[in-house]
């Protein structure tokens, strides 16, 4: 399997070899790849590489042992991204109906090729369905659209067009006038490394900000729309994305700044209901904190930037609740953020 190194972005584009569910397990965790779908998508592909491994397995026991070991392992990697946990019991599922090593890897194959072509229509269609927002702000306004967004929430998080941004792009494609005003997104920077360089691969006009200057631009009216991503969304409508987003959908509400998540349904989490209490908060390595990484002399470089013997803290998502979320972008559409905006649009998950 072949992955993007987006560590590496922006200064390098390293396209890396990944042999082993151990391998695909480290590039997740790392952050080699991150993004909610496209984890859902490495995992995928990590149960084809568990596949071929346990069909080395002498017993039909011990194949189902070692697939079980490595879906465990997978699921460890990033606690919550509902993605992960969903693409890899799907392909639990689809692997264990199969009864011949033969069968089963190629079911694998298929299925983690189904769970990646799903994101990228999937993401496409949000795209489609949130260019609607923008197209009727720009008649409204008829200027330029100011969007702030937070994180990566663009075709690197995902297989392609990515949630976030797949409606700027259809906007900008399409001869809207946008301009994305960029959130650093510490401590990774996942924004000025990331989203900026994508924007700037598309040609859209973008300005890069200190993550706490976006409440000063919306109170100068200098921001029409605020669209984020999730890593998990409770089918109530709570909003779990990078850390941070919380306090943009405080600011966006105090200023009548429309402020909307979008996501594929495999996003969604349909067990949860109170988003604060039961969404698992990651907590990363306090070295994401203290240091930061970037070129120096035309190479890469880490430098410390706290005090050596200070203690980092480093949560890696909040929860945002769903009253501050003017509505949810999705595949089949936009609905609020409710229990009964949700399920109006996927009827089929009322229990």
């Amino acid at each position: 399997m072949q992955l993007i190194d987006q560590r590496r972005l922006p200064h390098e584009f390293v396209i890396e070899d990944v042999g082993s569910v151990a391998q695909m397990a480290a590039a997740i965790k790392e952050m080699h790849v991150r993004g909610a779908g496209l984890i859902g998508a490495a995992a995928g592909y990590g149960m084809c590489l568990a596949t071929l491994e346990a069909s080395r397995a002498p017993s039909a026991g011990e194949f189902e042992a070692s697939l079980a070991q490595a879906a465990e392992i997978l699921k460890a990697t990033r606690p919550t991204a509902v993605n992960l946990a969903w693409a890899v019991d799907r392909q639990m599922r689809a692997i264990l109906a199969e009864t011949t090593p033969e069968a089963r890897i190629a079911r694998a194959r298929q299925t983690a090729q189904e769970i990646a072509d799903e994101d990228a229509e999937y993401c496409r269609r949000i795209g489609e369905h949130g260019v609607k927002l923008i197209r009727r702000l720009h008649r409204k306004k008829g200027s330029t659209i100011h969007i702030l967004t937070h994180c990566n929430a663009g075709w690197l998080a995902f297989v392609d067009f990515g949630s976030a941004t797949a409606p700027i792009y259809a906007a900008h494609d399409a001869g809207i006038p946008v301009h994305v005003w960029v959130d650093e997104t510490r401590p990774r920077n996942q924004g000025s490394k990331l989203t900026a360089w994508e924007l700037g691969q598309h040609g859209v006009p973008h300005s890069v900000i200190a993550d706490n200057a976006g409440g000063h631009l919306m109170q100068h009216g200098m921001v029409d729309l605020v669209i984020v991503g999730t890593d998990r969304t409770t089918f109530t409508g709570d909003v779990a994305n990078k850390v941070g987003t919380y306090l943009k959908a405080l600011a966006a509400k105090d200023n009548r700044v429309p402020f909307y998540v979008a996501l594929p349904s495999s996003s969604f989490d349909w067990e949860m209901r109170d988003g604060l209490k039961e969404i698992p908060i990651e907590e990363r390595g306090s070295e994401e904190v203290k240091y930061a990484d970037g070129l120096l002399e035309g190479r890469r470089a880490e430098v410390l930037i706290t005090p050596e013997n200070s203690p980092a803290a480093n949560y890696a998502f909040d929860v945002t609740p769903r009253r501050l979320v003017t509505g949810l972008i999705t595949e089949r559409g936009i609905c609020k953020a409710s229990e009964k905006g949700v399920l109006a649009l996927f009827p089929e998950r009322a229990k």
